[in-house]
């Protein structure tokens, strides 16, 4: 199978899976306690908190491991309950692990105002400031878009935050491997990642917390993560997220010019065999990697349908929807009519593509088309 749906989960790295099987067979101690195996278990734990605050340049002591990206984002919001600002602000882009979570809160006395986007799915800071009340407590706004690939001006929606003394989350499940980020210059106060994104594990994800600020656990039992999330670590996922973590260290130039190359390519090919294509998204502020892409005349439910049986896998958007197919929510507020909307597909390449690959994936859609 020709693999193109690296937005949803890559594959895991050798190095990572050979790390975690290590871990998972010889290092079994309990790290809470206090014998040799369990204090080599913790040592093993601590090495991989290293390994990622040094990926995204911040403090050991600031990265807290997660189940998910989800979790992560969950744990944010869900702690302003515990605040007396219980306003929150977020866009009309982000993944249901924000949308979804807000909606349910407000049973709780949470309130939240959704920005708009333009449509090339970009927020303003002029609407984001717009929306700014007395009991604001946390902004919420993405880094780079799972379906589109957008990269938000985070920086100065951050700005706008910073103004007004109210917190700033991300969700930058998507921009790990893509785009670099550095907490020195990006000076937002939460963020939250997943390590099957980057070519780590499913099932584990850390949360950024910029040190001093509050938080509450989400999930409370036991101290573990400096009280931040409660139950036995999961040793192997974060050896591995750990192992992942240091390989983005080492080659985030290399994997971000191959993308590149790739989307070139991918593009160049397609607007050769389609006059009529539409790429979505900003042309000028997007992650490599992450083409959206629509055909007029052609419903992207038979597309991949078909890709599928010549050994092709790409998606028609975000991949958290249960398997189904229909209207994208994200291109539906960027503007994009829905006969549009129903043609679209999401291509997203990996390291392991080739240019070959992306010319036999671009001829088969060609014949698609034909038939």
């Amino acid at each position: 199978m020709l693999y193109f749906d690296h937005a949803a989960t890559t594959p895991v790295h050798p190095d990572v899976a050979e790390k975690m099987d290590q871990v998972s067979r010889l290092d079994y101690g309990n790290p809470s306690s206090i014998y040799s195996s369990g204090r080599l278990s913790k040592s093993i734990i601590e090495s991989a908190r290293n390994q990622t605050a040094k990926m995204i340049d911040a403090h050991p002591s600031e990265i807290f491991f997660t189940g998910s990206g989800t979790e992560s984002n969950n744990i944010v919001i869900w702690s302003i309950l515990h605040q007396k600002k219980r306003h929150v602000i977020t866009s009309s882009i982000e993944h249901p692990a924000v949308l979804k979570v807000l909606d349910d809160l407000t049973a709780f006395g949470l309130t939240y105002d959704v920005l708009p986007v333009d449509s090339t799915g970009i927020v303003s800071p002029e609407d984001l400031r717009s929306l700014i009340k007395t009991d604001t407590g946390l902004i919420s706004i993405m880094y780079v878009n799972n379906e589109v690939g957008t990269v938000q001006k985070i920086d100065k929606l951050i700005e706008v935050a910073k103004e007004f003394s109210i917190p700033f989350h991300s969700d930058c499940v998507q921009s790990i491997g893509k785009v670099p980020i550095s907490i020195k210059n990006l000076k937002a106060d939460y963020l939250s990642f997943s390590a099957h994104k980057f070519y780590g594990p499913k099932g584990i994800g850390f949360l950024y917390k910029k040190k001093g600020l509050p938080i509450k656990p989400l999930i409370i039992g036991g101290g573990q993560e400096s009280n931040i999330r409660a139950g036995t670590e999961n040793i192997s996922g974060i050896a591995g997220l750990g192992v992942a973590a240091q390989l983005v260290t080492k080659e985030l130039d290399g994997r971000i010019n191959h993308l590149r190359k790739l989307e070139t390519h991918f593009k160049s090919k397609v607007r050769k065999n389609f006059s009529h294509v539409i790429f979505h998204g900003n042309e000028k502020l997007y992650a490599p990697g992450i083409c959206s892409l629509a055909i007029p005349g052609f419903k992207n439910e038979i597309i991949l349908t078909k890709l599928d049986r010549k050994g092709i896998e790409v998606s028609n958007g975000s991949a958290c929807s249960s398997g189904t197919v229909g209207l994208s929510p994200v291109l539906k507020v960027m503007g994009i009519k829905d006969e549009i909307n129903k043609s679209t597909i999401r291509v997203s390449f990996g390291k392991e593509n080739t240019i070959d690959d992306i010319s036999y994936l671009v001829k088969s859609i060609h014949e698609l088309s034909n038939e």
